[in-house]
């Protein structure tokens, strides 16, 4: 009797296989609990999720790579001019041995901010000159001055507060939100990436990774150029209806397959390809800007009818929401300036401000920004004195993960709040201090998520995002 190849290799005896067969006791029942099929998990989340009432259905992370100085942006400190070109005092190190570039430099020279500072809305929050439309929105927003982190390089400070972890390979936050609340809808992924036009330090597709968590709920990177979405388009010569067929019948296999070896990503990969399916319709739709209103248009500045800008992200971001996308998590690089400081960081803040506010309006005035959770921030921060030349229109910062600024809004955050207090130089935390695992546990919070409840097993360990040993705070200061 002729046996077909893809029958003989799922009779053969492998070791997944021997599990799969062993699993169907309490090892199947543990397997499906964990994993589970898109169709089962997507709709309605993880079982017993959310753990109460959610004030936000979705994020928007506008991240800042690179690190933005907090010192020429939000965090104002005007006593610093009388300081300009001292020491910084050996007693604010506190005894800090330091190990960023600046290390070797003679001494610190300190360089203050070289731009004015407004105060803007009723509760009177400064932000820089550079910043002339996020300030106008300051009643909108909850400033937090005293995030935290322990990286001191790019690489490792992106991956920790995506993911919880300086080593490489955890989930990241959109992936445990996609993971864990599911989808809002069946024709675009949970979880969606833009990155901005090449500048500055790279990124990698593991900052959107899945790692333990079933690859379906990986982030999903847009791209600006060509089609959004690599091998969506079909080949030249195949038409929608023999995709169709040809899916089919792959689907029919993988069924197959996945009867036999229990093996949770072939569910992923018949997901994967009926999402593509749906999408090679719902994407075209959703990046054609053509139909959305001049004066929408004119909201995001003069580039955002130019793909890989931000302001043309952002509007992709707010029309991504619309359509139930749950993390959009949108990259601009280009914040790392160890030198030329205030010529750099005009070009960075001139991209940003408008789009970034056009954002908050947009949400606001479609009613979706109570329940759309916007946050703005970078890595770590950056130092007060000088790296390098200082004169009093040019210096540069190095890396300072001692404090910096980030700000949130909409999703239930208060706004007009000003939340913790560094010293005079920007350098310590005086009071209130917000770690990065505090960050995300609040994040998670406004989801509905109980961040110490949400675990996942993997090796044996129970994993969360914010991780287990040192426990993580909401910060409930900033909570409307």
């Amino acid at each position: 009797m002729n046996v077909h190849p893809i029958d003989e290799w799922i009779t053969q005896e492998t070791r997944r296989q021997f599990f799969g067969r062993a699993g169907k006791g309490l090892g199947a029942a543990a397997l499906a609990s964990l994993t589970g099929s898109r169709q089962e998990a997507s709709a309605s989340g993880r079982p017993g999720l959310p753990h109460f009432p959610p004030r936000a259905k979705r994020v928007i992370w506008l991240f800042m790579a690179g690190a933005p100085s907090q010192l020429d942006t939000f965090d104002y400190k005007p006593t610093m001019t009388d300081w300009f070109d001292q020491d910084l005092p050996p007693s604010v190190r506190k005894g800090q041995r330091l190990t960023t570039m600046t290390a070797s430099q003679p001494r610190f020279p300190i360089a203050p901010s070289m731009f004015q500072f407004e105060r803007h809305g009723a509760c009177g929050k400064a932000v820089s000159e550079l910043l002339p439309r996020t300030g106008s929105m300051a009643d909108d927003l909850a400033f937090i001055h005293t995030v935290w982190t322990e990286a001191i390089n790019h690489d490792p400070a992106i991956t920790y507060i995506q993911t919880g972890n300086q080593i490489p390979g955890k989930p990241t936050l959109g992936a445990w939100i996609s993971y864990g609340l599911g989808t809002l809808n069946r024709n675009l992924p949970e979880f969606i990436v833009l990155n901005c036009a090449p500048r500055g330090q790279a990124l990698y597709s593991r900052l959107w990774g899945s790692g333990f968590l079933p690859s379906i709920h990986a982030g999903v990177a847009f791209r600006a150029q060509g089609d959004p979405v690599l091998y969506l388009s079909n080949p030249n010569g195949v038409s929608d209806k023999a995709r169709r067929l040809m899916l089919d019948r792959l689907q029919a296999m993988n069924r197959r397959i996945f009867e036999s070896l229990g093996d949770p990503e072939t569910q992923t990969r018949i997901a994967q390809y009926e999402m593509a399916f749906r999408m090679q319709t719902a994407v075209p739709e959703l990046v054609d800007i053509s139909a959305e209103p001049q004066h929408v248009l004119d909201l995001y500045g003069e580039d955002v009818a130019k793909p890989g800008t931000f302001g043309h992200n952002c509007l992709l971001a707010r029309r991504m929401a619309e359509r139930g996308v749950r993390f959009v998590q949108i990259f601009h690089r280009g914040w790392d300036h160890h030198s030329g400081l205030p010529s750099n960081l005009r070009r960075q803040t001139k991209e940003v401000d408008q789009p970034a506010w056009a954002l908050i309006q947009d949400l606001k005035r479609r009613g979706m920004l109570d329940d759309t959770l916007v946050i703005w921030g970078g890595e770590f921060g950056r130092t007060i004195y000088s790296q390098g030349t200082l004169t009093k229109t040019n210096y540069g910062r190095d890396h300072h993960p001692r404090c910096y600024t980030m700000w949130m809004a909409g999703g239930g955050i208060k706004g007009g709040v000003t939340h913790g207090e560094t010293d005079e130089f920007s350098y310590n935390i005086v009071r209130d201090p917000v770690h990065i695992r505090d960050l995300n546990a609040t994040i998670l919070h406004q989801l509905g998520i109980d961040h110490a409840r949400f675990t996942v097993q993997h090796r044996g360990l129970d994993e969360r995002l914010t991780g287990v040993q040192e426990e993580a705070q909401v910060v409930r200061q900033i909570l409307a």
